[in-house]
């Protein structure tokens, strides 16, 4: 089933035309990879999907539906690749701040909030202000925000920017297990290695518009860092 359909989006700054005719769609259960080299305006695209900007011409459709409805909006979430935080809440007071926009009741919201801090492990630091906390560590706490209300349709921009290795390694498995669990994903990124090992499909957006269309990560017959340099030279 086909839970994202991406149709000929443009959209123009002024008079200059920043995407033409962008589209793609993406399957239930993927791990969907958008690519792109600097200034091909990648989050602009998230950004029309997720209606925070207008488009110029579209069609969008999620979950079959040409608008984000109530009920599709309760079935998606987001995590931008800028984290906009309140400095003086706690970790734990943010997600429980978070949970409200969702309707659930009072009773369940220290126990979600425990289970998504221990997910992103940052169990340890729940009583600290947000304004102590480094980059990185601000990077794992939206990405447990992004999933407070277990989203059929994740939208990432950027998940792994930020982070080490290790930590790298512990959000991608993390991802994997959403997936298992009825998750779809669709992210942004640039680290291509990230792409390589756990993404079903890719699209790379190039010059405002897409030169590879929902290509099989499996069917690249060779590197992928190679594959994607020659098809954006």
């Amino acid at each position: 089933m086909t839970v994202l359909e991406i149709n000929k989006v443009s959209k123009k700054i002024w008079k200059a035309k920043i995407l033409n005719n962008i589209s793609f769609s993406v399957k239930q259960w993927e791990i969907y990879g958008f690519l792109w080299p600097n200034g091909a305006w990648k989050t602009t695209v998230l950004k029309c999907i997720m209606w925070l900007i207008q488009q110029d011409s579209w069609e969008i459709k999620i979950f079959n539906e040409k608008w984000l409805t109530i009920d599709s909006k309760r079935k998606i979430w987001f995590m931008p690749e800028n984290t906009y935080l309140y400095k003086y809440l706690t970790w734990k007071e943010f997600l429980l701040f978070n949970w409200h926009f969702f309707g659930y009741k009072k009773e369940k919201l220290n126990k979600k909030a425990e289970k998504l801090l221990k997910l992103v492990w940052l169990k340890e630091a729940s009583s600290k202000y947000l304004n102590s906390y480094s980059k990185w560590m601000l990077q794992r706490i939206w990405l447990a925000q992004s999933i407070i209300n277990d989203p059929e349709l994740l939208f990432l921009d950027e998940p792994m920017s930020w982070l080490d290795p290790v930590w790298r390694k512990m959000v991608k498995d993390l991802l994997l297990k959403l997936r298992k669990t009825g998750t779809t994903i669709f992210f942004n990124t640039h680290i291509l290695a990230d792409v390589e090992s756990i993404c079903d499909k890719i699209s790379i957006i190039n010059k405002w518009k897409i030169i590879i269309e929902s290509k099989k990560v499996s069917k690249i017959e060779w590197n992928l860092e190679d594959f994607f340099i020659e098809k954006v030279s």
